[in-house]
């Protein structure tokens, strides 16, 4: 197959949502239907035993969340379909912002009976800043929840989305009947449980068909017809160029769990969403159908199957065609690297391949050489644009709690401050360290990994800061002030940065006005 054809063929999208929307499971239906998964998972149930894919950790196993991005790749009606489901907690948004730029469309998962949450609004805006396609799942449609049109406006005043339903719910709750799909024209009766059948859906090209009231009822078919009259009067028609500009997003409604309406989304979007798009780079803009290699590192993951210590780093593929055991440029290092291992995903299942194609996610076995967004070419010296890092809004003072694995606890921490989820700082003046994160469930899910991965204890004092800021200053004199009169508040980054640690907002004003000639920054690379 030729490049072109290659490229044509793969479609690459993040599931994203608020916590306990449903994101995971449909995930796992959405794998069911690629034939990639015989059994589908839960992610919370006492009665089955089996797990989720794509929620493979340990502690994502027990919590019931998404703590970490999965990638998984299945082939589905000749295509090639990645998915990368991503944590809905707000304690691991940073995960979740970093692996939106490495998909080319998006879904949006809502719970009918919640509506729009707050997280889903910050991953939205991060999606409609980069105009990334989206579709809309309405999600547990089993349950009593909020009217359809009441979503949809709510979806239109929070998210700042233009709708387009192409499928509406009949009845909800107790008095679900099922869907009717406006865009392939049938309805689709609701049975709970058990893998969607074919004989379940009946092709009614006109809702004017008396067969309707057969099927679901006088009542409810006049509502049906009603409701579907009145969305077509009110919302645009589905225009697939408007969707791939970012500027119109269609609808679906289902019950993941029941793997109900889930075929339908899944048949739409394989038609509609786009192929892998171009890329920019601080340089020039990277189209796909490139002769030559190019992809950034959007992730890294150490311990992704403990039994063996790897640590993967997840490389997106934005044009040409990677191939194993070939050099290519590690551009922030300036030296050539082969991968004799190159894998692809079933989230903690890895296959070796021996090439990928752009909106392919590679992972590449990695001892220390890779930083979330570096860049792999074939020679040319590029740097991916709009791979966010974030400054730490929570800190605390890291000790070893057990004096035996003291080098445990300094590898554990070392690697997984390269996943980029947490920075660690030594203080310059009695070398303690501190952890800050985004988020205050990161310290207890680095605190469980450190054990079970690294068998190294650690325990947590409070420490009492604002901001941790970079500080640059080209003017030597000014410099060796601030050191000295600073000394207490600095400290140094896994990478040896000098970082200054403010106690306070006031704290960091005064220090930016004592010392006019420091830069202070909030990421340690801008």
């Amino acid at each position: 197959m030729s490049l072109k054809q290659e490229i044509a063929r793969r479609k690459t999208f993040g599931i994203i949502s608020h916590p306990d929307a449903g994101k995971t499971t449909l995930t796992e239906k959405l794998l069911l239907f690629g034939g990639a998964i015989q059994t589908a998972g839960a992610v919370k149930s006492n009665k089955i035993k089996k797990t989720t894919v794509s929620d493979f950790m340990e502690i994502e196993k027990q919590r019931g969340i998404s703590v970490a991005t999965s990638v998984m790749a299945f082939e589905y009606k000749d295509l090639k379909i990645n998915i990368l489901d991503t944590p809905g907690h707000q304690d691991f948004a940073e995960d979740t912002y970093r692996t939106l730029t490495a998909v080319d469309s998006a879904i949006v998962v809502i719970d009918v009976a919640k509506g729009v949450e707050t997280q889903t609004e910050k991953l939205v805006k991060v999606c409609r800043m980069r105009n990334t396609p989206i579709i809309v799942f309405i999600n547990k449609l089993d349950r009593e929840g909020k009217d359809a049109i009441d979503l949809l406006d709510e979806v239109e005043q929070k998210l700042g989305l233009r709708v387009c339903p192409l499928s509406w719910p009949v009845g909800m709750g107790g008095t679900f009947k099922g869907v009717y799909s406006m865009y392939e024209k049938n309805l689709v009766l609701f049975r709970p449980h058990g893998k969607q059948a074919e004989e379940d859906i009946i092709e009614i090209n006109d809702l004017a068909d008396p067969a309707l009231e057969k099927h679901i009822g006088e009542r409810p078919a006049n509502t049906l017809r009603e409701e579907v009259h009145m969305v077509q009067q009110v919302y645009p028609v589905f225009n697939q160029a408007a969707y791939q500009r970012g500027e119109l997003s269609p609808v679906f409604f289902g019950s993941a769990v029941n793997n109900f309406g889930v075929r339908e989304m899944l048949d739409c979007f394989v038609n509609i969403a786009p192929t892998p798009l171009s890329r920019e780079t601080e340089e020039r803009l990277v189209l796909p159908e490139e002769e030559k290699f190019s992809g950034f590192v959007f992730k890294i993951h150490a311990n992704i199957d403990p039994r063996h210590r790897d640590r993967i780093a997840f490389l997106r593929v934005c044009s040409g065609k990677f191939e194993r055991n070939t050099n290519y440029l590690h551009v922030r290092n300036n030296r050539q690297m082969r991968f004799a291992n190159p894998t692809s995903f079933m989230a903690s299942k890895k296959e070796v391949i021996d090439d990928a194609f752009p909106g392919d996610v590679v992972g590449l076995y990695d001892s220390g050489n890779f930083k979330i967004g570096d860049t792999l070419t074939e020679g040319e010296v590029l740097h991916f644009k709009g791979i966010p890092s974030f400054s730490p809004e929570q800190f605390r003072y890291v000790e070893n709690a057990d004096p035996l694995k003291s080098k445990q606890l300094a590898k554990g921490l070392d690697q997984l401050m390269d996943e980029g989820v947490a920075q660690l700082f030594t203080k310059e003046i009695n070398g303690r360290k501190i952890i800050g994160t985004v988020g205050a469930l990161q310290f207890e899910v680095i605190q469980y990994r450190l054990k079970h991965e690294y068998g190294a204890s650690c325990s947590y004092e409070p420490v009492n800061l604002y901001k941790a800021c970079w500080v640059k200053c080209d003017n030597e004199a000014a410099y060796k002030e601030f050191l000295s009169r600073r000394a207490k508040d600095l400290a140094k980054d896994k990478d040896g940065q000098l970082v200054f640690l403010a106690e306070s907002a006031w704290a960091l004003k005064m220090a930016q006005e004592a010392h006019p000639a420091v830069e202070f920054r909030f990421t340690s690379e801008e």
